[in-house]
């Protein structure tokens, strides 16, 4: 109780930058090579270049600091995808946002593999990543039904379903998992893919 009022009265700007400075840490160290399971609050405080006291002043343990990185990496991916959720021109907003994405996927690239990998064993981590996916999923059933590219609310569901779920594995195995494609193939392949979807016409 000491800690959350302690926590509670320090400056916000103060707050967010130290538990900034530990989500880089996480992301530097995962993207050198370390292995997520492996990594210590020590190493993750030292990179950090704050104590470990420090770390457990803003985090409960290792996974809670892996799920807020998870969730800020998830706030630039969705920005990415909005330009075509939010926006009115089809085909060519469709395949920008498609592009921004897979760019902040590649910047976070070491993060989001961590993050999959923990999913199949950790059910909160596992539970987190389903809602940030289900987020796109949404969002794109909206966008489905707005262009008239489904006959209904469970086609849209299932179209949404498994064009977000295509993505996330595609981007997953390319970035994540050594780049079988190039990146421009595979960004193409995508586009195509999803505009086929909604707009069979165009």
């Amino acid at each position: 109780m000491a800690v959350l009022s302690k926590r509670a009265n320090e400056p916000t700007e103060q707050r967010r930058e130290a538990e900034q400075s530990f989500v880089r840490a996480v992301e530097e160290l995962l993207a050198d090579g370390a292995s997520y399971a492996e990594l210590s609050v020590e190493q993750i405080s030292r990179r950090a270049g704050r104590t470990r006291t420090a770390f457990y002043f803003y985090f409960r343990d290792k996974r809670e600091l892996l799920m807020r990185a998870t969730e800020d990496a998830s706030v630039d991916l969705y920005r990415a995808a909005d330009q075509w959720f939010s926006g009115t021109s089809g085909p060519d907003e469709m395949a920008e946002a498609l592009a921004g994405v897979f760019e902040i996927y590649r910047e976070h690239a070491a993060l989001l593999s961590a993050v999959v990998e923990a999913s199949t064993y950790d059910d909160q981590v596992r539970e987190l990543w389903r809602s940030v996916i289900q987020r796109f999923v949404d969002a794109t059933v909206r966008r489905l039904l707005d262009e008239g590219a489904s006959t209904g609310a469970e086609a849209a569901r299932a179209k949404a379903f498994a064009l977000v779920w295509m993505t996330e594995r595609a981007c997953y195995q390319q970035l994540a998992q050594g780049r079988p494609l190039s990146d421009d193939s595979l960004i193409a392949a995508l586009v195509e893919i999803w505009q086929r979807g909604v707009y069979p016409g165009a």
